[in-house]
């Protein structure tokens, strides 16, 4: 799994259009094995990061969940903590 795809469902505030956009091009990028797609696959490369944040942005809003939106504050957080432990590195805020 790529690693800098995020979740992006039932945060508060609501994950934005860029925010569903950059993830979709690191979804495209994994797929085609392209950083960058050379001008004879940029076309299909900009439709196919398109198709993806349409898709993504549809499947966001029709989910549904009983539980509180979760703060981006405390995912950070837990996440510089996992780093830190696996990473051996101090935690900085």
């Amino acid at each position: 799994m790529c690693r800098n795809i995020r979740t992006l469902y039932n945060f508060e505030p609501p994950a934005t259009q860029d925010e569903i956009r950059a993830s979709a091009v690191q979804f495209v990028r994994k797929l085609s094995g392209f950083n960058a797609p050379s001008k004879a696959n940029e076309a299909a490369f900009n439709l196919a990061v398109q198709q993806v944040s349409e898709a993504a942005t549809t499947l966001i809003n029709s989910l549904t969940t009983f539980s509180p939106p979760k703060s981006r504050e405390a995912e950070r957080s837990k996440a510089a903590m996992l780093s830190a432990k696996r990473f051996g590195k101090a935690v900085t805020e």
